[in-house]
């Protein structure tokens, strides 16, 4: 099946994937958006997995103050290279991490942080797994991911703090 190059922009616009990916997936999905999104998805998921071996020892620090200056936060997350750090996709990352934290709370960043005495509700508590903010249909996982997808490196959460005038 012939793609048309509008079909491919908007799938592109809609993913940020690579224009080759999105004309691949348009083709093994008979021009249906939907399933050619879904494929990009997956394929995504398996590219990230590939990455998450590597080393990342470069990255940034952002801080994000909310309410008045009554609630901050600060995360550190990291990449491979200080190229990456330095691109707008990674920054965006991590001011919408910093503002998850500052927003939702967590305690923890994954679950394999915890003891097995903590009293933790993964959906609340654990960074990854909480829903996105900005975008309930997604986890802070699925937003790392994605990132992980654009940028083409490995990414990791190091740490987080969130702080709260009185606390």
């Amino acid at each position: 099946m012939k793609v048309s190059a509008s079909t491919i922009k908007q799938l592109r616009d809609k993913t940020s994937a690579g224009i080759i990916d999105c004309k691949e997936a348009l083709e093994k999905s008979n021009g249906d958006l939907t399933k050619a999104e879904e494929f990009l998805k997956s394929k995504g998921i398996a590219t990230a997995a590939k990455k998450a071996s590597r080393e990342t020892n470069e990255g940034l620090i952002e801080s994000y103050i909310h309410n008045g200056g009554k609630v901050g936060s600060i995360v550190e997350i990291s990449c491979e290279t200080d190229f990456v750090a330095r691109t707008e996709d990674f920054k965006l990352l991590a001011h919408d991490l910093a503002m998850q934290v500052a927003a939702m709370n967590p305690k923890i960043i994954e679950i394999s942080d915890s003891n097995k005495e903590d009293d933790i509700n993964e959906d609340e508590d654990v960074l990854l797994k909480q829903t996105f903010i900005k975008d309930p249909e997604i986890s802070i996982n699925d937003l790392v991911q994605q990132t992980i997808v654009k940028v083409g490196e490995n990414i990791k959460v190091r740490r987080f703090t969130r702080f709260s005038l009185g606390d």
